[in-house]
């Protein structure tokens, strides 16, 4: 086995340029414009790469709500793109044509349902090749051959429903009405049309996902036994279904199943999957025998996550790893051996596709979200570079950090310092945990609508993001050290990160604060409660109050119990009472931010209810607040609904953590936005009496 270790000419050169043209801090409207590469596809020759741009409208120049939107590109060298649609046609599920002479991509025009669409690579109109009447195409592929597709489309309308609902009948049935999505295929002809309507193939199961290999032999299908979300955790499947036989094999793995993966001679799939069914995340590579469906796990323990695989043309197998905050590319060969470890440099790689010895890559790093990257010659040739505006940002230096906890246990993560460097005494500090906590932060890009990055460190703020245990990239028994006991070691992690950075003069003891969602929202809310005398400031956003309730009003029961807590809460209610933050309200003396998402089914907003009703009336002296997003869910989707959760935050950690001014008024309740902004008024008063 080798090692290699580059870095990219044109990353080097664009750290350069960067360099040479700093000029002013980033705000929250950079982060409303940021613009990523999101999917990507190599021709079967190699010679192009589609890929789409992902980007939000932009509310703060006045650009109506609205979710992301995702445009097509064609790249056929390092800055050589053109889009290839108009921009109110936002393609997904971008793929070439087996011939390569088309690009296809589903997308729902006007207020009709998403269909399978193509374009000619060499130019011309976009045309709608396949349908279903009445339901949203989810996925799709094409045979080999090109005379037949496979689609996965939305479940069938509930049409006693609908009828009753006409009527004004429109009660629902929790958890008994949900359908499932729907596998169908159609012949094509030759100009990639559909020649007949599509026919519905019987499949057991509800079908989650599905892949066909290179010469149309099988169809690999991922089902679970229900449309629960629980279920699509827990229990789903892998089938391999042979198109000449109409036998189905089925992959019965234990724990959760993420990429799967054909390889070029269709004898073996690549499986990235947990090694059991208490496994937190599928990050172990599995090797399955199509024949047999026996399987066998790769590299099972080592300190690293495995996020995403593809087979090469020459049978070896790629793997994208995430060792700790870094990542690194994994050559296997047939039989699983590792070959080869190639060291990206600062770049944080997250996918990888391949074709016609093409190798593309999606990989962010410190000073830019995704792009495009291709392997040339040993090397990353950057191929995009959207936000060209980031090169008059100044950026703070940040780099991993690690520290002992309490027990001893090393901990990692990543470490923002402030634009200009740690004043005397230390900076005001904000601890951003990430969700999950079956998740990891890397060292790459970390400015986002919840996370203040960059955006914080232009305001003078460090930022530290944890890898507490229970984070997955450095092997299994790390990710299982929370179960069975929420909030500690995990949260007394995050204490002891504060610790060490103020020991090492890099944080203000007295100026800590704390942020996340989700599993972050819980340590926020165990931040303002338990630990309140530790932080100054808390921003909770979808966050875990309630153990109890969380447990009768989340769609992941079993997830949960399998995962996370190892126990039902009537097996011992005090203990669950006692790892709810709500237990904790009589300390609640940190001024707490809370935010929510009225449809969110993950934490249910009463959540963040019950939290807000307990501060409210036990500590009314506490500076509290309580924002709801009505349309939103499991974290913020629309333009708007992340803009202002931005300027909420950083209004929030000014007021009281940079203060350091527990006691400071409440900001006014709403935000001053952007000028160019719709709505946006000139604003008097940032704080009520």
């Amino acid at each position: 086995m080798t090692r290699i270790a580059l870095a990219s000419a044109a990353l080097l050169a664009f750290a350069s340029l960067a360099a040479g043209a700093q000029a002013r801090p980033m705000t929250p409207e950079d982060v409303a414009k940021l613009e990523s590469v999101g999917a990507i596809a190599v021709s079967p020759d190699g010679a192009r790469i589609a890929y789409t741009s992902v980007s939000l409208p932009d509310v703060t120049e006045g650009e109506e709500d609205g979710t992301s939107r995702s445009r097509l590109h064609v790249a056929t060298g390092p800055d050589v793109t053109r889009a290839f649609l108009p921009e109110d046609v936002s393609a997904g599920d971008v793929a070439f044509s087996p011939d390569g002479r088309m690009i296809t991509f589903t997308w729902a025009e006007d207020e009709e349902e998403a269909a399978v669409w193509g374009i000619p690579v060499d130019g011309g109109t976009y045309m709608k090749l396949a349908h279903v009447e009445d339901a949203a195409v989810r996925d799709y592929r094409v045979a080999a051959d090109g005379r037949s597709i496979l689609m996965l489309v939305a479940p069938e309308a509930d049409s006693q429903r609908e009828a009753q609902s006409e009527g004004g009948f429109t009660a629902k049935v929790y958890e008994e009405e949900n359908r499932s999505a729907r596998l169908f295929r159609a012949n094509l002809m030759m100009d990639g049309t559909m020649d007949e309507e599509p026919a519905e193939i019987d499949i057991p199961g509800f079908v989650t996902a599905f892949d066909m290999d290179t010469e149309g032999r099988f169809v690999l299908v991922e089902t679970a036994p229900t449309p629960l979300v629980d279920d699509s955790y827990t229990k789903k499947r892998v089938n391999l279904i042979d198109l000449s036989t109409g036998t189905v094999t089925e992959i019965e793995t234990p724990g959760k199943i993420g990429d799967v993966e054909i390889s070029p001679d269709g004898t073996q799939l690549s499986l990235i999957a947990g090694i059991d069914m208490n496994d937190p995340a599928a990050t172990t590579l599995h090797l399955v025998d199509v024949s047999s469906g026996e399987y066998r796990a790769i590299g099972e323990g080592e300190p690293f996550a495995a996020v995403d695989a593809e087979w090469l043309p020459d049978g070896r197998l790629l793997t994208v790893v995430h060792r700790g905050v870094q990542s690194e590319l994994h050559f296997h060969e047939s039989d699983g051996s590792l070959a080869e470890i190639v060291d990206p440099g600062e770049l944080i790689v997250t996918r990888v596709e391949a074709a016609g010895g093409r190798v593309a890559f999606t990989a962010n790093a410190p000073q830019h979200p995704s792009e495009l990257f291709v392997w040339r010659d040993g090397n990353f040739d950057r191929w995009t570079m959207h936000n060209d505006w980031l090169s008059e940002i100044t950026f703070g230096e940040q780099r991993a950090y690690t520290y002992n906890a309490t027990d001893g246990q090393e901990v990692e993560g990543v470490l923002v310092l402030p634009v200009g460097g740690v004043p005397a005494g230390g900076a005001p500090t904000i601890m951003d945990v990430h969700g999950g906590p079956e998740a990891h932060e890397s060292n790459g890009w970390v400015t986002g609508y919840g996370s203040p990055g960059h955006v914080a460190a232009g305001d003078g703020y460090a930022v530290f993001l944890p890898n507490y245990r229970g984070s997955t990239a450095y092997g299994t028994d790390f990710s299982k050290q929370h179960q069975g006991n929420y909030t500690d070691p995990e949260f007394r992690d995050i204490v002891d990160a504060k610790n060490a950075l103020a020991a090492d003069g890099i944080t203000d003891p007295a100026r800590t604060g704390i942020t996340g969602g989700s599993y972050g929202g819980y340590a926020s809310a165990w931040g303002a409660t338990y630990y309140s005398n530790e932080f100054a400031a808390s921003v909770m956003f979808v966050g875990i109050s309630d153990q109890i309730s969380k447990f009768g009003t989340t769609d992941i029961p079993y997830e949960m119990y399998n995962v996370h807590s190892r126990a039902w809460p009537w097996d011992d209610w005090q203990k669950m009472l006692e790892v709810s933050p709500i237990y904790y309200t009589d300390r609640a003396e940190t001024p707490l931010l809370i935010m929510h998402g009225e449809d969110d089914t993950r934490v249910d907003p009463s959540q963040s209810m019950e939290l807000y009703r307990f501060i409210k009336v036990r500590k009314p002296e506490t500076p509290l607040r309580l924002v709801l997003y009505p349309g939103e869910g499991h974290g913020n989707r629309k333009a708007a609904s992340r803009y202002d959760y931005n300027l909420r935050m950083m209004r929030w950690f000014d007021t009281y953590l940079k203060t350091g001014d527990r006691d400071a008024a409440l900001p006014a309740p709403r935000p001053q936005l952007a000028e160019g902004a719709k709505g946006a008024v000139l604003e008097e008063d940032d704080s009520e009496d």
